[in-house]
Protein backbone atom coordinates (compact mmCIF):
# COMPACT_ATOMS: atom_id res chain seq x y z
CA UNK A 1 0.00 0.00 0.00
CA UNK A 2 0.70 3.60 -0.74
CA UNK A 3 -0.18 5.55 2.27
CA UNK A 4 0.14 9.21 3.50
CA UNK A 5 1.60 9.97 7.00
CA UNK A 6 0.79 13.30 8.96
CA UNK A 7 3.02 14.54 11.47
CA UNK A 8 5.53 11.53 9.84
CA UNK A 9 8.74 13.19 11.38
CA UNK A 10 7.03 13.89 14.68
CA UNK A 11 7.50 11.77 17.51
CA UNK A 12 4.81 9.08 16.89
CA UNK A 13 5.18 9.93 12.90
CA UNK A 14 8.07 8.90 12.61
CA UNK A 15 8.49 5.36 13.89
CA UNK A 16 4.99 4.93 12.62
CA UNK A 17 6.79 5.74 9.01
CA UNK A 18 9.84 3.30 9.81
CA UNK A 19 7.17 0.86 11.03
CA UNK A 20 5.19 0.75 7.40
CA UNK A 21 8.51 0.72 5.60
CA UNK A 22 9.64 -2.35 7.25
CA UNK A 23 6.64 -3.73 6.30
CA UNK A 24 6.98 -3.56 2.54
CA UNK A 25 4.71 -0.12 2.39
CA UNK A 26 5.32 2.77 0.38
CA UNK A 27 5.16 5.88 2.56
CA UNK A 28 4.36 10.11 1.48
CA UNK A 29 4.99 11.90 4.39
CA UNK A 30 3.68 15.20 5.37
CA UNK A 31 5.96 18.02 6.00
CA UNK A 32 5.50 22.00 6.15
CA UNK A 33 9.12 22.85 7.32
CA UNK A 34 12.36 21.93 5.48
CA UNK A 35 13.58 20.28 8.68
CA UNK A 36 10.60 18.19 8.66
CA UNK A 37 11.35 17.57 4.84
CA UNK A 38 14.95 16.27 5.41
CA UNK A 39 14.38 13.88 8.35
CA UNK A 40 11.08 12.48 5.94
CA UNK A 41 13.40 11.67 3.09
CA UNK A 42 16.29 10.34 5.00
CA UNK A 43 13.89 8.05 6.19
CA UNK A 44 13.20 6.57 3.12
CA UNK A 45 9.83 8.11 2.43
CA UNK A 46 8.61 10.51 -0.21
CA UNK A 47 7.90 14.01 0.71
CA UNK A 48 4.60 16.22 0.46
CA UNK A 49 4.47 19.62 1.81
CA UNK A 50 1.84 21.10 3.25
CA UNK A 51 0.04 21.82 6.71
CA UNK A 52 -2.42 20.68 9.30
CA UNK A 53 -3.53 24.15 9.41
CA UNK A 54 -4.12 24.38 5.35
CA UNK A 55 -7.08 21.60 4.73
CA UNK A 56 -6.54 21.94 0.71
CA UNK A 57 -3.11 20.32 1.04
CA UNK A 58 -4.15 17.65 3.40
CA UNK A 59 -6.97 17.10 0.89
CA UNK A 60 -4.25 16.96 -2.48
CA UNK A 61 -1.46 14.94 -0.13
CA UNK A 62 -4.63 12.36 0.82
CA UNK A 63 -5.54 11.86 -3.36
CA UNK A 64 -4.09 9.24 -5.09
CA UNK A 65 -3.22 6.60 -2.16
CA UNK A 66 -4.07 3.53 -0.53
CA UNK A 67 -4.61 4.78 3.07
CA UNK A 68 -3.80 7.88 5.32
CA UNK A 69 -2.45 7.48 9.09
CA UNK A 70 -2.91 10.55 10.98
CA UNK A 71 -0.59 11.68 13.79
CA UNK A 72 -0.14 15.58 13.43
CA UNK A 73 -1.31 17.65 15.73
CA UNK A 74 -1.19 20.86 17.43
CA UNK A 75 1.13 20.31 20.45
CA UNK A 76 0.06 23.68 22.27
CA UNK A 77 -1.82 22.55 25.19
CA UNK A 78 -2.44 26.10 26.39
CA UNK A 79 -4.89 26.09 23.46
CA UNK A 80 -6.61 23.21 23.70
CA UNK A 81 -10.23 24.12 22.24
CA UNK A 82 -8.45 25.30 19.65
CA UNK A 83 -5.92 22.38 18.26
CA UNK A 84 -9.60 20.48 18.76
CA UNK A 85 -10.90 22.61 16.16
CA UNK A 86 -7.95 22.33 13.91
CA UNK A 87 -8.19 18.81 14.08
CA UNK A 88 -11.71 18.40 12.85
CA UNK A 89 -11.05 20.47 10.07
CA UNK A 90 -8.15 18.72 9.07
CA UNK A 91 -10.30 15.01 9.51
CA UNK A 92 -12.50 16.07 6.93
CA UNK A 93 -10.33 17.64 4.53
CA UNK A 94 -8.36 13.75 4.53
CA UNK A 95 -11.78 12.62 4.20
CA UNK A 96 -12.90 14.35 1.35
CA UNK A 97 -10.15 12.87 -0.50
CA UNK A 98 -11.15 9.01 0.44
CA UNK A 99 -14.77 9.46 -0.01
CA UNK A 100 -16.65 6.72 -1.68
CA UNK A 101 -13.30 4.40 -1.30
CA UNK A 102 -13.74 2.84 1.30
CA UNK A 103 -9.93 3.01 1.97
CA UNK A 104 -8.35 3.35 5.37
CA UNK A 105 -7.74 6.47 7.37
CA UNK A 106 -6.56 6.01 11.47
CA UNK A 107 -6.83 9.23 13.08
CA UNK A 108 -5.55 9.88 16.58
CA UNK A 109 -6.84 10.41 19.98
CA UNK A 110 -5.91 9.97 23.64
CA UNK A 111 -7.90 8.90 27.02
CA UNK A 112 -7.99 12.74 27.82
CA UNK A 113 -11.52 13.58 27.03
CA UNK A 114 -13.25 10.19 27.96
CA UNK A 115 -15.01 9.29 31.38
CA UNK A 116 -12.12 10.83 34.37
CA UNK A 117 -12.06 8.53 37.38
CA UNK A 118 -12.92 4.84 35.88
CA UNK A 119 -10.43 2.70 33.46
CA UNK A 120 -11.90 2.98 30.13
CA UNK A 121 -12.64 1.04 26.97
CA UNK A 122 -12.74 1.13 23.16
CA UNK A 123 -16.67 1.42 23.66
CA UNK A 124 -16.39 4.65 26.22
CA UNK A 125 -17.43 8.20 24.72
CA UNK A 126 -15.35 10.71 23.79
CA UNK A 127 -15.60 14.50 23.98
CA UNK A 128 -12.83 15.43 21.59
CA UNK A 129 -14.02 16.75 18.56
CA UNK A 130 -11.32 14.45 16.11
CA UNK A 131 -13.55 11.07 17.18
CA UNK A 132 -17.23 12.48 15.91
CA UNK A 133 -14.95 14.10 12.92
CA UNK A 134 -13.49 10.77 12.14
CA UNK A 135 -16.74 8.04 12.59
CA UNK A 136 -19.06 11.02 10.67
CA UNK A 137 -16.97 10.05 7.84
CA UNK A 138 -17.81 6.02 7.44
CA UNK A 139 -21.14 6.77 5.99
CA UNK A 140 -19.00 8.57 3.18
CA UNK A 141 -17.33 4.96 2.48
CA UNK A 142 -14.33 5.77 4.46
CA UNK A 143 -13.28 2.91 6.01
CA UNK A 144 -12.35 5.43 8.96
CA UNK A 145 -10.82 4.42 12.34
CA UNK A 146 -9.97 6.19 15.87
CA UNK A 147 -6.55 5.32 17.65
CA UNK A 148 -6.77 6.34 21.13
CA UNK A 149 -3.28 6.48 22.46
CA UNK A 150 -2.41 6.55 26.19
CA UNK A 151 -1.41 9.79 27.68
CA UNK A 152 2.10 9.17 28.44
CA UNK A 153 3.90 7.75 24.99
CA UNK A 154 7.25 6.96 25.84
CA UNK A 155 10.67 6.60 24.34
CA UNK A 156 14.28 7.86 23.84
CA UNK A 157 13.25 11.43 22.16
CA UNK A 158 9.70 12.03 24.23
CA UNK A 159 9.30 16.16 24.30
CA UNK A 160 5.40 15.33 25.80
CA UNK A 161 3.92 15.16 29.11
CA UNK A 162 7.20 13.61 31.29
CA UNK A 163 9.88 15.34 30.10
CA UNK A 164 7.42 18.62 30.99
CA UNK A 165 7.20 17.76 34.11
CA UNK A 166 11.11 16.91 34.50
CA UNK A 167 11.66 20.45 33.51
CA UNK A 168 9.65 21.54 36.17
CA UNK A 169 11.30 19.44 38.96
CA UNK A 170 14.18 20.61 37.47
CA UNK A 171 13.19 24.30 37.93
CA UNK A 172 10.90 23.87 40.80
CA UNK A 173 13.46 21.62 42.83
CA UNK A 174 10.98 19.34 43.66
CA UNK A 175 8.99 16.61 42.02
CA UNK A 176 4.77 17.23 42.55
CA UNK A 177 1.85 14.98 42.55
CA UNK A 178 -1.86 16.47 43.52
CA UNK A 179 -3.70 15.46 46.39
CA UNK A 180 -2.46 11.41 47.14
CA UNK A 181 -1.07 10.90 43.69
CA UNK A 182 -3.27 7.84 43.23
CA UNK A 183 -4.67 9.03 40.09
CA UNK A 184 -3.43 6.95 37.14
CA UNK A 185 -2.30 7.15 33.72
CA UNK A 186 -2.10 4.83 30.88
CA UNK A 187 1.41 4.58 28.79
CA UNK A 188 2.50 2.84 25.39
CA UNK A 189 6.42 2.48 23.97
CA UNK A 190 6.61 4.37 21.14
CA UNK A 191 7.29 1.37 18.84
CA UNK A 192 4.30 -0.86 20.23
CA UNK A 193 2.09 2.25 18.98
CA UNK A 194 3.10 2.23 15.35
CA UNK A 195 3.13 -1.61 15.27
CA UNK A 196 -0.74 -1.02 15.98
CA UNK A 197 -1.56 2.23 13.82
CA UNK A 198 -0.37 -0.67 11.06
CA UNK A 199 -2.17 -3.27 12.17
CA UNK A 200 -5.39 -1.22 12.23
CA UNK A 201 -4.81 0.12 8.44
CA UNK A 202 -4.38 -3.29 7.38
CA UNK A 203 -6.84 -4.98 9.50
CA UNK A 204 -9.33 -2.49 11.48
CA UNK A 205 -12.95 -2.10 10.55
CA UNK A 206 -14.89 1.14 9.74
CA UNK A 207 -15.71 3.13 12.94
CA UNK A 208 -13.76 1.42 15.26
CA UNK A 209 -11.58 2.71 18.15
CA UNK A 210 -8.56 1.40 19.25
CA UNK A 211 -6.44 1.66 22.47
CA UNK A 212 -2.81 2.34 22.00
CA UNK A 213 -2.15 1.16 26.14
CA UNK A 214 0.21 -0.77 26.90
CA UNK A 215 -0.24 -0.01 30.71
CA UNK A 216 -3.55 0.21 31.85
CA UNK A 217 -2.93 2.49 34.65
CA UNK A 218 0.80 4.21 36.71
CA UNK A 219 -0.07 5.94 39.62
CA UNK A 220 0.85 9.59 39.17
CA UNK A 221 2.65 9.49 42.26
CA UNK A 222 5.00 6.88 41.21
CA UNK A 223 5.93 9.24 38.02
CA UNK A 224 6.63 11.69 40.39
CA UNK A 225 8.65 9.68 42.81
CA UNK A 226 11.41 8.42 39.53
CA UNK A 227 11.68 12.19 38.80
CA UNK A 228 12.70 12.78 42.17
CA UNK A 229 14.97 9.86 43.00
CA UNK A 230 16.64 10.49 39.57
CA UNK A 231 16.69 14.36 40.44
CA UNK A 232 17.60 14.09 43.36
CA UNK A 233 15.03 16.35 44.36
CA UNK A 234 12.33 16.44 46.95
CA UNK A 235 8.74 14.36 46.05
CA UNK A 236 5.71 16.72 47.79
CA UNK A 237 1.99 16.43 47.45
CA UNK A 238 0.51 19.97 46.07
CA UNK A 239 -3.42 20.73 45.96
CA UNK A 240 -5.12 21.38 42.90
CA UNK A 241 -5.49 24.73 44.17
CA UNK A 242 -1.56 25.23 44.02
CA UNK A 243 -1.13 22.82 40.56
CA UNK A 244 -1.40 25.88 38.14
CA UNK A 245 1.36 27.62 39.80
CA UNK A 246 3.47 24.90 40.03
CA UNK A 247 2.85 22.98 36.74
CA UNK A 248 1.34 25.77 34.31
CA UNK A 249 -0.75 24.37 31.49
CA UNK A 250 -0.15 20.88 33.03
CA UNK A 251 -2.02 21.47 35.78
CA UNK A 252 -5.27 20.12 34.08
CA UNK A 253 -3.73 16.51 33.15
CA UNK A 254 -1.67 15.72 36.00
CA UNK A 255 -5.27 15.41 38.52
CA UNK A 256 -6.43 13.27 35.92
CA UNK A 257 -7.22 9.52 35.97
CA UNK A 258 -6.14 8.59 32.46
CA UNK A 259 -6.81 5.04 32.62
CA UNK A 260 -7.84 2.76 29.83
CA UNK A 261 -8.00 -1.04 29.10
CA UNK A 262 -6.68 -2.28 25.22
CA UNK A 263 -8.32 -5.86 26.10
CA UNK A 264 -10.42 -5.22 22.72
CA UNK A 265 -7.91 -4.06 20.64
CA UNK A 266 -5.32 -6.82 21.45
CA UNK A 267 -8.34 -8.70 20.97
CA UNK A 268 -9.48 -7.80 17.44
CA UNK A 269 -6.18 -6.92 16.03
CA UNK A 270 -3.98 -9.36 17.64
CA UNK A 271 -1.64 -6.69 19.27
CA UNK A 272 0.55 -6.97 21.93
CA UNK A 273 3.04 -4.53 23.49
CA UNK A 274 6.49 -6.06 23.80
CA UNK A 275 8.50 -2.72 24.65
CA UNK A 276 9.75 -1.41 28.01
CA UNK A 277 7.03 0.02 30.57
CA UNK A 278 7.03 3.91 31.45
CA UNK A 279 9.22 3.54 34.79
CA UNK A 280 11.81 1.67 33.48
CA UNK A 281 11.75 4.14 30.10
CA UNK A 282 12.16 6.75 32.13
CA UNK A 283 15.18 5.78 34.23
CA UNK A 284 16.92 4.35 30.82
CA UNK A 285 16.23 7.37 28.67
CA UNK A 286 15.11 10.45 30.15
CA UNK A 287 17.96 12.37 32.54
CA UNK A 288 20.60 12.10 30.05
CA UNK A 289 24.11 10.50 30.91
Amino acid sequence: MKVFVTGASGFVGSAVVQELLKAGHQVRGLARSDEAAQAIEAAGAEVFRGSIDDPDSLTRGATGVDGVIHTAYNHDFSQYEKAGQTEAQAIAALGKALAGSNKPLVTTSGLAGLANGRETDESTSSIRPSEPATLALVPQGVRAMVMRLASSVHDAGDHGFVPYLIQVAREKGKAAYIGDGQNCWAAVHRLDAAHLYRLALEQGEAGSRYHGVGEAGIPFREIAEEIGRRLRVPVVSITAEEAPVHLGWMARFAGLNLTGSSALTQQRLGWQPTHMGLLADMDANYFGG
